[in-house]
């Protein structure tokens, strides 16, 4: 089984989720826990960066849509980037770029925010 890891950090109030490796139903209670955390810290500007992702399940992406509602009910947001190709497609498959802003890179994600403020 290939590990699952979240790395965050923060930029201008901004909090970034890099995940790594494999989010499937056995990681997914890790990323959130992971959103939990955030959400308690009155955190709800989040860019979660996609660029060591392998894989997603529909399981990591339910944990998407359970926060999503209460982080823009803070006028909050999150915002997703450096997705692969293959991560891209089930995201697809699902209709999510029509609910999440989905970005290249993590540097037009933060700037996206910042042109909010």
């Amino acid at each position: 089984m290939s590990e699952f890891t979240i790395d965050a950090h923060e930029h201008d109030q901004i909090r970034v989720l890099s995940l790594k490796g494999y989010l499937d139903a056995h990681t997914a209670p890790q990323l959130e826990s992971s959103f939990q955390r955030e959400l308690e810290s009155g955190r709800y500007k989040l860019i979660v960066n996609f660029r060591d992702l392998d894989y997603i399940s529909s399981a990591g992406l339910g944990v998407f849509m359970q926060f999503i509602e209460e982080v823009r009910k803070h006028d909050g947001d999150i915002k997703l980037a450096n997705m692969s190709k293959r991560v891209y497609n089930v995201f697809d498959l699902l209709g999510f770029p029509v609910l999440f802003e989905i970005f290249e890179d993590e540097k037009e994600a933060l700037l996206s925010f910042q042109n909010k403020s």
